[in-house]
């Protein structure tokens, strides 16, 4: 008898994975702070878990060593409701460990971050002929972001992964630009300029357009993007709020206040509602409304992994105000 061939995912995200260490003592640096707590991390990390929160069947395509913190992640992605039959081992023992991020928390802007990926991670090292083909091409919604194209092979699985998927909607890239993981903004636009040819929705902050379509403003950026071929550009603008636009519509949603935490998995919230309003088919403003709070929620907590919120808690968010792009002056 032939195997069955499994459902299809609702989203399979690739890349980035980790542990993040967060200090439990704000407001200081790293080298003052006595007490810590470690979560799963990685934006694409971090998008399967938010979507998967949402209800989603969300999987996860990256490699870990085989060491105790690979073991977390596994064990830590699957406890989240992500699926993680693609999160590979490394058996090397010279190769990289699964990589650790530390982070001050000096609210309200001010969270800087320390890689600890010893020049390379597991996670740019996913290899193309490891890929699972089928699930890629079958996904109802593919996410990578930019960190991904920043080494090889990883690079390379990438534009496996979309020539596989043939553009199909919804492929979506996050413009997520970390200029720490590449020699100059030159080289990533090069590569993010590639990337576009592949993909059908783009997600990035002012400074991220300027990497990869040179512009800053929204409204050129969006335009830029969407001159790509693209189907969907999101430009978000920090306390200016969100504007997404397709070729028939544009849309602006201001922010939603809160007293902010830690705002480093924002966007990964944002990404993971993003994506579960796009599968339930809602207009474009209730999306980007739903994903903007969902982000705002996030920015109001310490971490990011566990702390994105389920549908229930964004809706009841939503009904608690009246919504901002609707309010009078």
């Amino acid at each position: 008898m032939a195997a069955t061939r499994a459902a299809a995912h609702d989203l399979i995200t690739i890349g980035r994975t980790g542990v993040d260490i967060y200090p439990l003592d704000h407001g200081v640096g790293l080298e003052e702070v006595d007490t810590f707590r470690k979560f799963l991390g990685g934006s694409a990390t971090n998008v399967a878990v938010a979507a998967a929160r949402h209800g989603r069947d969300a999987a996860l395509i990256t490699r870990v060593a085989d060491d105790p913190f690979g073991r977390y992640v596994r064990a830590e992605a699957a406890r989240l409701g992500v699926d993680p039959s693609y999160i590979t081992a490394i058996t090397d023992p010279d190769g990289p460990p699964t990589p650790v991020t530390f982070c001050e928390v000096f609210p309200p802007d001010d969270f800087p971050l320390y890689f600890y990926r010893y020049g390379t991670a597991p996670d740019l090292m996913i290899e193309p002929g490891e890929l699972p083909l089928d699930a890629v091409r079958d996904t109802a919604v593919l996410w990578a972001t930019v960190t991904g194209l920043s080494a090889e092979p990883s690079r390379a699985a990438h534009f496996a992964a979309w020539q596989a998927r043939g553009r199909r909607a919804t492929t979506v890239l996050d413009l997520d630009y970390r200029p720490m993981f590449w020699a100059s903004a030159e080289q990533a636009r090069a590569q993010v300029s590639r990337a576009l040819e592949h993909v059908t929705v783009a997600v990035g902050n002012r400074e991220e357009c300027e990497v990869a379509v040179g512009e800053t403003d929204p409204g050129r950026a969006a335009d830029a993007l969407l001159d790509r071929g693209l189907e969907l550009a999101i430009v978000k603008q920090g306390p200016k709020g969100v504007l997404a636009a397709t070729r028939d519509e544009r849309v602006e949603v201001a922010p939603f206040p809160v007293q902010v935490v830690n705002g480093l998995g924002a966007g990964d919230a944002f990404g993971g509602a993003l994506v579960h309003g796009l599968l339930s088919g809602w207009e474009l403003r209730r999306t980007i409304e739903f994903a903007n709070v969902a982000g705002a929620l996030v920015a109001a907590r310490l971490e990011c992994s566990t702390a994105m919120p389920t549908t229930d808690e964004v809706e009841d968010a939503l009904a608690s105000r009246a919504r901002p792009s609707e309010r009078t002056p």
